[in-house]
Formats: structure tokens, C-alpha cells, sequence
């Protein structure tokens, strides 16, 4: 009876265990999802896109998109003008700002 009672404490402090590193894991998964800070490696974020865009317009963000290798920023900029900014996603070099 003592043998099944350390056995079954040992699977509860391993299941918490295992839980807390997933619920951890998920909470990180989900704060890179909303921020946009999750990378694929040689590719910039959304984020990094969106601060090269706005360093040619300033303005609120309509839309983002990432066709291929490329994101496409759409702005509207304080004086009402729409704006599209092509941003190569692999170096962030701007390919078009008009």
C-alpha cells in the first residue's frame, strides 16, 4: 500500500510538472500570435515590417499582408492619403512606397 501511495504521488508532481510547462508554452505561443513577435528564421515580423512603413508614412495601419516574400502594408496616413508599402521579408528592404 506505501509502494502505491509514492507511485501515485510521483505521477501527480510529474503531471503538474507537465502541465505548468505546457500552460507556459501555450501563454508564449499566444503573446507572439497577438504581438506578431514570432519569427521564422530569415524572415523579419509584422512588427519590424510595420516600423520600416511607417518610417516612409506616417499613419494608422489598415492591413498587413505577407504574399510569398513580401509584406504588404496598407496606411493611412494623417492627412487621409492611403498608402501601400512592399517590404522584402527576408531583409526588409522596401521594394515599392507609393
Amino acid at each position: 500500500m506505501n509502494r502505491l501511495r509514492v507511485i501515485l504521488a510521483l505521477v501527480m508532481i510529474i503531471t503538474s510538472s507537465v502541465t505548468q510547462v505546457m500552460a507556459a508554452a501555450q501563454s508564449n505561443a499566444t503573446n507572439d500570435a497577438r504581438t506578431g513577435s514570432y519569427s521564422t528564421p530569415g524572415i523579419i515580423t509584422e512588427q519590424k515590417a510595420i516600423m520600416i512603413a511607417q518610417q516612409h508614412f506616417k499613419g494608422r495601419v489598415l492591413a498587413i499582408t505577407h504574399p510569398d516574400n513580401v509584406y504588404r502594408i496598407k496606411i493611412l496616413s494623417e492627412q487621409g492619403t492611403i498608402h501601400i508599402v512592399l517590404i522584402n521579408a527576408t531583409d526588409g528592404t522596401v521594394i515599392s512606397a507609393h
